[in-house]
């Protein structure tokens, strides 16, 4: 439970916001304690950088994305670096991993032709989801892929992956499979076409990325905000108004750790279902 009152408390210290600091509060004045609520400048980290590499400020979320790039590839190196016939330990959890994402991702939208795309769609939902849960590490309490770069780079990856499987299958053809639905009359394809070709080319990683991004900054902001309002609340109106905001601010963490593991499973199966539609058989 201290958790997300100690997330909401250190996200208002990194974000230059929170209690104490001479701003107006809600109710007036109350003996010189004030407080505002957070705002997005807990997700800048532009002026405040870890340290720095040849004149470039490395920011938290940067050295955040390398450490869960190194966590990924050790646990599964170490999972698979010398795999038994009957699996233990990490190797059972590894094989577990790999299997959900085969199974209920790769091969329901594509069939056994999408295993080669396996490894890619793994490492994609390890990356999301882990990016996403850094929100609740102690000493980190900060969601990576609330950063819009992030999730925008993903995507990027995701069309390009698509983009070349659809045409290494069909050549220029697949213009057709991105534009032209099979069964539509020809004049209503005069309309239509520009729409499909736009949302499948454009629109398809712009969504993706934002889906992502707006979940988890949305998701983090109204955490910060119901933890330092139990805070302030105690302080100014008392143990039921900060008990309420406590109550708010712990529901949040449970719902956020589902939409976060939720969130990635979307981000890959959605990935998965435009490289089925990349490799299927041309109208």
């Amino acid at each position: 439970m201290s958790l997300s009152l100690a997330t909401g408390t250190v996200l208002a210290a990194e974000g230059g916001e929170g209690c104490g600091n001479g701003t107006p509060h809600l109710f007036g004045n109350n003996g010189g304690f004030d407080c505002v609520a957070p705002t997005d400048q807990i997700f800048d980290f532009s002026n405040r950088p870890w340290f720095h590499i040849a004149g470039w400020g490395v920011t938290k979320p940067v050295v955040l994305a390398a450490l869960i790039t190194v966590l990924i590839v050790g646990f599964f190196w170490i999972a698979f670096n010398k795999p038994k016939m009957v699996p233990r330990g990490v190797q059972n959890v590894g094989e577990v991993a790999y299997l959900f994402v085969r199974d209920r991702m790769a091969r329901d939208s594509m069939g056994v032709k999408g295993d080669k795309y396996v490894p890619f769609l793994f490492s994609l939902f390890f990356f999301v989801w882990l990016m996403n849960v850094m929100s609740f590490v102690p000493g980190i309490q900060f969601p990576v892929s609330s950063r819009i770069a992030f999730p925008m780079t993903l995507a990027v990856m995701v069309w390009l992956t698509y983009m070349y499987a659809g045409f290494k299958r069909h050549g220029l053809g697949y213009f057709k499979v991105l534009g032209v639905p099979s069964g539509v009359p020809l004049g209503i394809l005069f309309i239509l076409t520009p729409i499909e070709l736009l949302s499948n080319i454009f629109v398809r990683p712009f969504t993706l990325a934002i889906r992502l991004f707006a979940n988890m900054f949305a998701g983090h902001l109204l955490i910060a905000t119901f933890s330092i309002g139990a805070w302030y609340m105690f302080s100014v109106k008392g143990i039921v108004f900060s008990g309420a905001s406590f109550t708010m601010a712990i529901v949040m963490t449970g719902f956020e750790l589902f939409i976060q593991a939720l969130q990635a499973y979307i981000f890959v199966l959605l990935t998965a279902s435009y490289l089925a539609g990349a490799l299927e058989e041309a109208h």
